[in-house]
């Protein structure tokens, strides 16, 4: 399975889509939100000649509502920041990134009206702004040396390069690091970890200003080990969905031992320690935040039987607008419907008996 070609989140506004089903990640977006506010006014500040055009860069924007949501933090910090010190607010040059799948045409669909609303938020003195889509793969060089000033990346960095070497024939009814997963596996998506991230950081410190910022959220685990329920349990549910059509024939065995998830989950110690292994950036602040799988409802938290049904549903739609073009791409569009059903009836029996959270890691850093 070639990574580049397959992964992205299912497009336009459809019930399967990512933009439907991506409430989770809002979430997650918001209680962030004062990192990256913290962030982009220190660049600001410690700018010795402010920029006339600030260049900010949000990679795996994915689409859909939250995919302008940082940017519009970004620009109105700015912008305030600006007016306290009677500076005049800069022009904004964004570049939003994500893999050559993605649904980039909604997202330019929705710029006008983004841009018009952000001009009449600002009002006067707020500077022009120029939006432009980047395909491509944030483990290789996107923008030119020394032009951004801040990148910023939400639940993106988790998904590797590629599924880790050699797991075809070892880590059998699992789709990703499982608690019976042999030590060969988590070493596997560890190291291919180490090298993507590594590789980032590289690739980010050649295109960042000296001083520039940047801020990433990535799904990961509060635990230091890799098969805890912190960071793979949403994964092993599936692969539960998954074993049951094996074993009922729909689904062949091969096909289910060759298949695993692009991802990993870091602790807060292996991200830390890859920023400090690389060299090139200063840490500013590192912090663990968590968010209940319910909060993939839009509406309030309801211990009620109607809401683990309601709720394993929209789990599973969350989970289906992040992994269906994975699982089409090797099972089959035939499977779809059949693992998803089975798949919320086990979310929902999980989530009315225990805790159930997604880990963030959130690192905010500056370019030495």
């Amino acid at each position: 399975m070639e990574v580049y070609q397959v992964l992205h989140m299912n497009g336009g506004i459809g019930d399967a889509s990512y933009a439907s089903n991506s409430s989770v990640q809002k979430k997650v977006i918001t209680m962030t939100k004062p990192i990256r506010e913290q962030a982009i006014v220190d660049l600001y500040n410690s700018s010795s000649n402010n920029p006339t055009t600030l260049c900010i860069a949000d990679l795996g924007c994915s689409s859909g509502p939250n995919t302008l949501l940082v940017v519009s933090h970004l620009m109105e910090m700015v912008h305030i920041t600006c007016k306290k010190l009677a500076h005049q607010t800069p022009e904004f040059q964004v570049y939003l990134n994500d893999l050559p799948g993605n649904d980039f045409n909604t997202i330019f669909k929705s710029l006008p009206g983004f841009l018009k609303e952000m001009k009449k938020q600002m009002g006067l003195g707020f500077g022009p702004c120029f939006v432009t889509g980047v395909p491509g793969s944030f483990y290789d060089r996107l923008f030119p040396a020394n032009s951004l000033h801040f990148v910023h990346s939400s639940y993106s960095l988790m998904w590797l390069s590629q599924v880790p070497a050699g797991l075809e024939s070892s880590n059998k009814g699992n789709i990703y690091i499982g608690s019976n997963s042999p030590p060969s596996v988590l070493k596997a998506y560890h190291e291919q970890f180490q090298r993507d991230f590594t590789l980032f950081l590289k690739c980010r410190s050649e295109e960042l200003v000296t001083g520039g910022r940047m801020v990433l959220t990535i799904l990961g685990r509060q635990s230091e080990d890799p098969t805890s329920k912190d960071g793979c349990y949403i994964w092993e549910l599936m692969a539960m969905a998954l074993n049951e059509m094996v074993a009922e024939g729909l689904i062949e065995e091969e096909k289910m031992d060759s298949f695993n998830i692009p991802q990993y989950t870091p602790s807060p110690a292996e991200v830390k320690s890859e920023v400090q292994k690389e060299g090139s950036f200063s840490i500013n602040g590192l912090e663990v935040s968590t968010v209940p799988w319910s909060a993939s409802r839009n509406s309030e938290y309801y211990p009620s039987e109607e809401y683990f049904t309601d709720g394993g549903y929209d789990v599973a739609m969350c989970m289906r607008s992040v992994a269906e073009p994975l699982l089409s791409s090797h099972f089959g569009e035939g499977i779809i419907e059949e693992v998803f059903q089975r798949y919320k009836e086990i979310v929902a029996d999980r989530m009315a008996k225990e805790k159930t959270e997604f880990f963030n890691v959130t690192i905010s850093m500056t370019r030495k």
